[in-house]
Parts: structure tokens; C-alpha cells; sequence
């Protein structure tokens, strides 16, 4: 073997990971065992909340209500059904007030009232054959669950001559709680089968198929203890399961697929198993590094928000993220040492490969799929990106111009969105506490258990709690206001807004209530009153991630290409794929466009939160994507110094690569997506078209339009930045310059890692 040719040392990183594999498969089996047993019950543990701003007015009010008014806050509402009699009956009225009296005495409830004790008009529907009792169940989360568990079955159904159904804020939570668990597991359930046979297309060996989903499996049993760990320490929503399982598949797909693509491709060229690991860490491991750290970078935007709800999705995240770049660099390369040649054994495709002759060499299978883009068997799709990519260079205006044309236009939908709160309208049509709300929003006056709370905090007479009472029973959206309740220097009012609780009117009402004249403290709580402080806190907060968002991105894909203009291309082209995402979030979900379709029923709104979160995530997974063209472009540039040859010859290399971890990505979120709570479902579907978007439009046609019409300008940076890039920098291979001859190229690319 000449010096030219002779393999370099196995070394560094390689040396690390591929030194005793066996045992670190063992040690990986050990741990993961580990994972299973402490993220067991980690859902039981979750919260269902977490969308209100903790250090906002609402709270400190809600908090302040709950201490000395413990009664005044119902979170458990019975809806008592007389059938076609009516609620004053005194059949009807003499079991209502039994099962009120009957409720009072149950263990951890309290502030049991109703219609038949009152007499509120808010309490009775408008046509006399509904009323409500209203309670509270005390406790903390967790432990309202329980107790409602316990009280809900010997409540429900018929009593005599009523029928009660149970709802109210508590009964939702615990609803969408238990309903997401379910749902998840079937996400699970659908998306683990469809993705493992999705994987054997795009291997065709079985064996290299099961290696992305193994390193999957990995990542979300990790997450689930680290998840449980956490709930020991702070509030975590159980949403953030359902972001653990997407990406704790679709990531580790998207790095196994890379890595064990770019670990064939190297066998294809003759290379030793250990020394193509070793390629293969040096190149497309240090992809999956830059990947990683973008993605954990988009998530972690996330902390910066006061929402426990959003924190969750940070957690969640970036712990699957690198705990999927972990497994995908660690433990894979170990696996590949072992499998050596054989990671193509058990070839589920060649049975209808038809009029081809076995090949007898099992590298010549590899070679096969480096031929192609590595991500099938076929030598034509790696010719047809290629040719892809010089049809859109050779029009680029057009393809730059028409794209953009069309993410904008897809998007103009969000120009129309309207944000509200999380309510029983998440839940499916026919769970028991949606169908309570919906009658009470539908048959009852006002907004019973919907109201404004007013805290008034210092000393006051009874002449001036009323002259306030007066005020603010005058203001225009009011139509009734009850109270005060007075305790020692505190007092509350009730208001009831004309109209739905959190709709507009009800809004602006928070504000005329807080700018309202009183000679004691006020501050105003209720569902209308947490969505304005929530959409502060997010304003308030949202350039600040966006920046950050922005600057770390625009430092991390500098540092992998070298180039001012691609990290700022890399930027915007982002945040064009996203336009189809937020468009049709708006006409679907919110505008209610395709709800029969879909089988939910919308609100009217978009929850606060979810378009940060979406945004987080897609965003993420964009520049997960655009790391893996870029930095084939760019080792094909160092390579070559030929900037059009570079574009195609990344398409050509990473086009069906990155379309198929899109599909298959989007197979597991359209999983999640089959879930019967609105968000959820939302969540699902919309980073689903986000990620086909990406992949489909603006890698495959965008980007390489973009970067022909900016040339060898792409590639450009002021001195000062050149130099710390060659220091710092990091890059799919190293640079060899465009004189070095092609077949030696690959050869004098420095140690792996």
C-alpha cells in the first residue's frame, strides 16, 4: 500500500467509541434498562396546565383568592339535567339540593353551591331545564385528579328524576390528561411499525434499518427518566410527551440515517470497518454534532418564556436532542464496528428487484447505495437530484422568485390570527366535561365559571366597596357583578362579561377593570385576565428569543461553512418554510377549515403558546436539515473550488437523504397528529407540513436557486472572520483545495476524530 492510500490512524473520538464496542453496547443495554425503570409513571407525574405567566397579575390574584377565599374559585361544575321538567320543580330542586349536601361532605371538597341555594340567575339555563352545583376540590394537581376519580362514577348518570354530567376546570385537565396518555401510546403504536418499514425502503437491509429506530428507542426512554427526574424539582406539562416521542424518532432517525448512509458509502471506496468509522465520525459525525446543537439551540429559546407549558418543551427537547446525537455518536459507531460489512445483510428488497444478477461482494451492496444518494437502491435518484439541481441553477430567478411567491402566499392566512386560552374545546367532541362546558356556554346567561375575579387588598368601608362596585358594574362589556365577600383587609368581587369568557370583549374588559379607581389595591384574575397576561409575558419575550435564536444560528452555521451570506441565507430560508406551517394552522385549526376532516371542534383561536412552541421546533428541524446540505456543499467546495458543482453534487448526495428522514419525521408527527386533543393534534400535523415543506421546496429548490444566483460570493467573509474560522471552524472533512487530484482527495482528509 502506497503512503497516498494508506488508511489514516484510528484515533481520538474513533479510538473512544470504537475501543471495546461489545462492552459498549452492554454499558448502553445497562442504561437504558436503567431509563425504563426510573421514567416509569413519568406521565402520572405530568401537569395538564402551564400556560398562565407565574409572575403575572392573574396569578398572584388566583394564588391570593385560593388563601383567603378558598370557596370563591369552583373548579368542579355538576350539570343537573331535569329533562323536560323544569329546575325549579321541587322533585327536581329536593334531589339537586341532596346531592349538593351530599358533595359537601366528601373528603377534599369544599365551597359547594348551586342554583337551589342561590338562586343565581348565571346558575340556570335560559330555557329552565338545567342548572349547576358548583364546588372546588382541593389540593394540588395530582391529587384533584384522584379525588375526582374517586367522586366522578357515583355522580354521573341518573339520580331520580335528574341526569348530572360532570365538568368544570378540574374534569377538563384530568380529561386531556388521561386522553393524551392514551393517545400517545396509539401515536406510538402507529409510528414505530410505519417507520421501521419505511426504513427497510430506504435501506433495503433490515439490519441497517433497525439501527436508526434502536437509537430512537434509546433517546425517548432517556428522556422519560430525565423528564422524571425533573418533576421532583419543577412543574413539567404532560404535552411534552408527545414532543419526546416525534423527536426522539425523528432525530435519531435523521442521524442514524446520515451517519450509516455516509458508513456505507465509505465501505463502497474498499475501507475497513474501523477506518470508514472513523471517516464517518470525522465527516458526517460532526454534521450531526453541528445538527444537534442547532436544534438543542431553537429548543432551549424556550426557556426564556414563563409558561411552565413551554419550559416543559425545552426540557423535553433538548434532552432527546442529545441524548439522540449521543446514541448516534457513541453507540452506532460501536454497532457498525461490529457489524462491519453485514450492516447490508438481510436485503428485503432484492426478492422484486427484477432482472438484476445477485452481486456477490457485500461491499459491492454498499457500493450500490453510495452510488446513489444513500438513500435507496437506486443509482438513477442520485442522477436525478443531480439533474434537479442544475435544472433549478439554470432558471434560478424563477425558481427563487416563484417559491418565495408561494411560502408567502400559503402563509397570509396568520396575517388573520386570533390567540386565545386552552379550554374543554381541546378535548373531542364527546368527552363528558366538553359537552358540560359547551351547554353552559350555549343555554346559560353570562359566563358562570368564567367570570372575573377582583381582589381588593387594604382596609375599606362597605360605602366604598360599594361605590367601586358601582364603577365597575357600569363598564360597557359587565353584565352582572356579585360580591363583595369580605374577609379581614380583603375583599372580592365576581364579574360576569357579557359574552364568552376569553373572547374579545371579555379582553378588553381585563383593562377597563385594572384602570378602574379604587382606594384599596385591586387586582383582576379569571380566564380572560390569564390569556392578557400570557400574551404580555410572550410579546414581552419574544424578540429577546428570536434574537437569540438568530444570533446563535447565524454563529453555528458560520463556524460550519466559513461564509457571511450562508448563515443569513440559512436564517431567512428558515423562516420562509415555516410560512405554510402558520398559514395553515390558522385556516385550519382556528378558522375550523376541514374540522369534520380532522374531528375536532375549533375554538375560534389559536392558544397563546402554541405558535412559540411550533415555531421552536420547525425551526429546529429546519436547520437540521440545512446543516446536512451545507456541509456536503461545503466539503464538495474544499474539495473542488467549483461553487455550481458543489450545489449539485450536495443535492445529488443529500437530496433523498434528507427526503426521506422528511417522511419519515413526518409519519411519526401525522401519528401525533391523531390525537383527539385539539393542540396536540395541531402540533402534529402543522411541524408535519413544515418539515415536508423544508425538505420538499426549499432544500431541494430554494436553497440551490439562492446560492446559484449568489455565486462564488457565497463563499465570501471579510479576513479577520477567515482566520477565525480556519481556527475554529468545523466542517463535513477538511479542506484539501481545488487542486488536489479527486481519487486522492479523499485519502489526505486529516485522522478521524
Amino acid at each position: 500500500m502506497t503512503e497516498v492510500n494508506k488508511p489514516p490512524p484510528v484515533r481520538g473520538w474513533t479510538r473512544f467509541v470504537t475501543a471495546r464496542p461489545r462492552l459498549s453496547l452492554v454499558v448502553a443495554l445497562v442504561l437504558t434498562a436503567l431509563a425504563v425503570v426510573a421514567g416509569s409513571g413519568v406521565a402520572d407525574r405530568l401537569g395538564a396546565g402551564g400556560w398562565e405567566d407565574p409572575n403575572a397579575e392573574s396569578t398572584y390574584a388566583t394564588k391570593a383568592l385560593e388563601r383567603a377565599f378558598p370557596d370563591s374559585q369552583p373548579n368542579l361544575l355538576l350539570l343537573v339535567d331535569a329533562g323536560r321538567a323544569s329546575v325549579d320543580d321541587p322533585a327536581v330542586a329536593a334531589e339537586a339540593r341532596r346531592l349538593a349536601a351530599r358533595l359537601a361532605g366528601e373528603r377534599g371538597v369544599t365551597g359547594v353551591g348551586s342554583y337551589w341555594q342561590s338562586g343565581a340567575p348565571a346558575l340556570r339555563a335560559e330555557d329552565g331545564h338545567e342548572a349547576l352545583i358548583s364546588a372546588r376540590i382541593t389540593g394540588d394537581e395530582k391529587a384533584m385528579g384522584e379525588t375526582l376519580d374517586r367522586l366522578a362514577p357515583s355522580y354521573r348518570g341518573e339520580h331520580g328524576v335528574v341526569e348530572v354530567r360532570v365538568g368544570g376546570p378540574v374534569a377538563v385537565r384530568h380529561e386531556m390528561q388521561t386522553i393524551i396518555q392514551e393517545d400517545l401510546t396509539r401515536a406510538e403504536l402507529i409510528a414505530l411499525p410505519v417507520t421501521l418499514v419505511l426504513l427497510v425502503m430506504v435501506f433495503g437491509s433490515a439490519i441497517a434499518a433497525l439501527l436508526p429506530l434502536g437509537i430512537g428507542i434509546v433517546a425517548i426512554l432517556g428522556t422519560n427518566a430525565v423528564l422524571r427526574g425533573l418533576t421532583e424539582l419543577t412543574d413539567v406539562s404532560v404535552f411534552a410527551l408527545n414532543l419526546t416521542t416525534a423527536l426522539g424518532l425523528g432525530l435519531a432517525i435523521d442521524y442514524a440515517l446520515f451517519i450509516v448512509r455516509r458508513f456505507r458509502e465509505e465501505l463502497s471506496t474498499g475501507a475497513e470497518p474501523l477506518t470508514a468509522v472513523g471517516t464517518t465520525l470525522r465527516t458526517a459525525g460532526r454534521t450531526v454534532l453541528f445538527s444537534a446543537l442547532t436544534v438543542a439551540v431553537s429548543l432551549a429559546a424556550m426557556l426564556l418564556f414563563p409558561q411552565y407549558f413551554l419550559r416543559s418543551f425545552a426540557y423535553a427537547g433538548i434532552a432527546v436532542v442529545l441524548l439522540a446525537a449521543a446514541a448516534a455518536l457513541i453507540l452506532l459507531p460501536a454497532a457498525l464496528v461490529l457489524l462491519g460489512h453485514r450492516v447490508d445483510s438481510l436485503d428485503l428488497r432484492r426478492p422484486f428487484r427484477r432482472g438484476r444478477q445477485p452481486k456477490p461482494a457485500e461491499s459491492a451492496e454498499a457500493a450500490e447505495s453510495a452510488e446513489s444518494s444513500g438513500v435507496s437502491g437506486s443509482r438513477e435518484e442520485g442522477r436525478a437530484w443531480a439533474r434537479t439541481a442544475t435544472l433549478v441553477m439554470r432558471r434560478a430567478p424563477f425558481f427563487a422568485l416563484g417559491t418565495t411567491a408561494v411560502l408567502v402566499l400559503l402563509g397570509l392566512p396568520f396575517l388573520g390570527v386570533k390567540f386565545g386560552t386552552a379550554d374543554d374545546r381541546q378535548l373531542p367532541s364527546t368527552a363528558e366535561s366538553h359537552t358540560v362546558q359547551q351547554h353552559i356556554r350555549e343555554g346559560f346567561p353570562g359566563s358562570p365559571g368564567g367570570g372575573l375575579e377582583v381582589l381588593a387588598e387594604g382596609r375599606a368601608t362597605q360605602a366604598q366597596y360599594a361605590a367601586y362596585k358601582e364603577r365597575i358594574a357600569g363598564l360597557p362589556e359587565v353584565l352582572r357583578v356579585d360580591g363583595p365577600l369580605v374577609k379581614g383587609d380583603s375583599a372580592y368581587f365576581t364579574v360576569l362579561p357579557e359574552g364568552e369568557a376569553v373572547d374579545e370583549p371579555a379582553q378588553r374588559l381585563v383593562g377597563e377593570l385594572r384602570d378602574v379607581r379604587a382606594p384599596f389595591d385591586t387586582k383582576v384574575t379569571g380566564a380572560a385576565a390569564v390569556l392578557v397576561d400570557s400574551k404580555d409575558a410572550i410579546g414581552e419575550r419574544l424578540p429577546t428569543a428570536v434574537v437569540f435564536i438568530t444570533i446563535v444560528t447565524l454563529l453555528l452555521v458560520f463556524l460550519l461553512t466559513g461564509s457571511v451570506l450562508i448563515p443569513l441565507q440559512a436564517v431567512v430560508l428558515n423562516a420562509l418554510s415555516l410560512t405554510a406551517m402558520f398559514g395553515a394552522v390558522v385556516w385550519v385549526f382556528q378558522d375550523g377549515h376541514l374540522s369534520g376532516l380532522l374531528g375536532f371542534t375549533s375554538p375560534g383561536s389559536i392558544e397563546t403558546t402554541l405558535p412559540v412552541l411550533m415555531f421552536c421546533v420547525a425551526f429546529g428541524l429546519s436547520m437540521d436539515y440545512g446543516v446536512f446540505l451545507l456541509s456536503r456543499i461545503k466539503e464538495e467546495y474544499d474539495h473542488s473550488g467549483d461553487h455550481d458543482q458543489a450545489v449539485r453534487h450536495g443535492l445529488q448526495r443529500t437530496g433523498g437523504l434528507i427526503t426521506a428522514a422528511a417522511v419519515i419525521l413526518a409519519v411519526v408527527m401525522v401519528a401525533i397528529g391523531t390525537s383527539r386533543v385539539t393542540n396536540t393534534k395541531m402540533l402534529g400535523l402543522g411541524i408535519a407540513l413544515a418539515v415536508l415543506m423544508d425538505a420538499m421546496i426549499v432544500r431541494s429548490l430554494l436553497v440551490p436557486a439562492v446560492m446559484r444566483l449568489t455565486g462564488r460570493a457565497t463563499w465570501w467573509a471579510p479576513v479577520p472572520l477567515r482566520r477565525f474560522h480556519a481556527r475554529f471552524g468545523l466542517s463535513e472533512g477538511e479542506p484539501a483545495g481545488p487542486a488536489v487530484e479527486k481519487e486522492g482527495s479523499r485519502d489526505k482528509v486529516g485522522a478521524p476524530g
